[in-house]
């Protein structure tokens, strides 16, 4: 096992565990824009994925990488340093766990976890086998979000009473389950599936992960507003865990039997301040941040911004664009007080992991403040799942302290020889 040791030449070792579409363009751009990285594997259940990865980094690197099936192929090697997990979310959690057992650091996308005790378990992991994670919430280095944390602290907002987190993502249609049907040719379903219970292949299920509890949190919640939330806690300086959580929503668009909901509407109280998140799949008229905006030119449209967060002081209200959009302050008569333009932090924050690698210095999105993110997507999917209950958490404990069918779903569930260990 390679402890904190890279080879002579400084050539970090990457491997790829789930190719699809954020994978691919997290290895590709990281192999790329960070000095002296070899990426050795591309590992996904589904040998049609991956090609364009396998080309693009021979191109790159002058070395194909090698195509596997098994993620532990690659943590039983000891060349490799460290994995970039992009899998679907029900694998994040044991994937990072078996990498810091196997002695390699992790770069693991958002939603990092599907549970609480799944985001104690990956912290544990992290810190007994001494692992660098980095959690997929780039907004963690984006220059405009440290100012705009420092603007708040120094008291310029005033009191923090008040924070709106969107992501009111463009209407989707009718959810329609297809029939099970035979596993396609080169997918290896039972690996697919993983910590999920054993059913028969479906492709609603296999192409439509975000749709069901088994696999995700929820595509608007779970999959883009967990962006919103970690950006907001960021400037607020790290809040812990809120008092309570209660969520209302449902599938208000279509009635249908789709798991997870196309709205669902969070209050966090705080304490001293609340925090909302709206995620939904309905308007059209709502957009998300373009590209150049993003890249720091202009501002967006705020009220027609689909990703924008609110942040309301007693001096006045701060507007906040993630993945770039920079922030803007208003104060009385609609007066402009603060403003810096933003950049999309994705490469910045991959050349951190990479970086700390090398230096085992903490990464910008530790795993630590990953799970506390995280957390407010699970607090508010578990008062929806029972029944949009008021939920009460204790933050030592990381429990529910209401309601015993919240800390049944908090368990988790996991096949055999996929369980979550209780011990890592």
């Amino acid at each position: 096992m390679r402890n904190n040791r890279l080879n002579s030449n400084n050539t970090v070792v990457l491997g790829l565990i789930g190719a699809g579409g954020r994978g691919t363009s997290v290895i590709i751009n990281m192999q790329k824009t960070s000095p002296d990285v070899e990426v050795k594997y591309i590992c996904d259940v589904d040998e049609s994925r991956g090609g364009n990865a396998l080309e693009t980094l021979e191109h790159q690197q002058g070395r194909r990488p090698q195509m596997i099936e098994d993620l532990r192929n690659i943590l039983d090697d000891k060349d490799v340093d460290a994995v970039v997990i992009a899998t679907p979310e029900h694998w994040h959690a044991l994937a990072t766990i078996w990498a810091c057992q196997a002695g390699k650091d992790v770069f693991v996308e958002k939603n990092i976890s599907m549970t609480i005790r799944e985001g104690i378990k990956m912290i544990e992991a992290s810190r007994k086998y001494n692992r660098i994670i980095q959690c997929g919430t780039q907004n963690r280095s984006a220059g405009y979000a440290f100012s705009a944390r420092d603007y708040i602290r120094d008291g310029n907002l005033g009191n923090i009473v008040h924070v709106k987190c969107y992501c009111m993502l463009p209407g989707g249609s009718p959810w329609i389950l297809k029939e099970d049907s035979p596993v396609p040719t080169g997918l290896n379903w039972d690996l697919w599936l993983g910590p999920a219970g054993k059913v028969p292949y479906n492709v609603s299920r296999h192409k439509g992960w975000y749709d069901w509890w088994a696999y995700s949190g929820g595509l608007a919640f779970s999959g883009d507003a967990s962006h919103g939330l970690d950006l907001a806690r960021l400037v607020l300086g790290d809040p812990g865990h809120p008092k309570s959580v209660y969520c209302a929503g449902g599938r208000i668009l279509y009635d249908d039997e789709k798991e997870t909901p196309d709205i669902q509407v969070i209050t966090y109280d705080y304490g001293n301040f609340s925090m909302t998140c709206e995620a939904s799949q309905f308007g059209k008229y709502l957009t998300k941040t373009d590209s150049k905006i993003r890249y720091g030119e202009g501002f967006p449209n705020w009220p027609f911004n689909s990703t924008r967060i609110e942040i309301y002081g007693t001096k006045g209200i701060m507007y906040l664009g993630r993945h770039g959009g920079g922030w803007q302050v208003f104060g009385n008569d609609k007066e402009e007080l603060a403003r810096e333009y933003g950049m999309f932090p994705d490469t910045v924050h991959q050349q951190n992991f990479i970086n700390c690698i090398r230096d085992r210095k903490k990464p910008n999105g530790d795993i630590e403040q990953g799970h506390m993110s995280a957390s407010l997507v699970h607090l508010g999917n578990m008062s929806y799942r029972t029944g949009e209950k008021l939920l009460y958490l204790d933050p030592l404990k990381q429990e529910i302290t209401n309601s015993p069918e919240a800390n049944k779903i908090n368990e988790g569930s996991y096949r055999q020889g996929f369980e979550l260990p209780d011990i890592v």
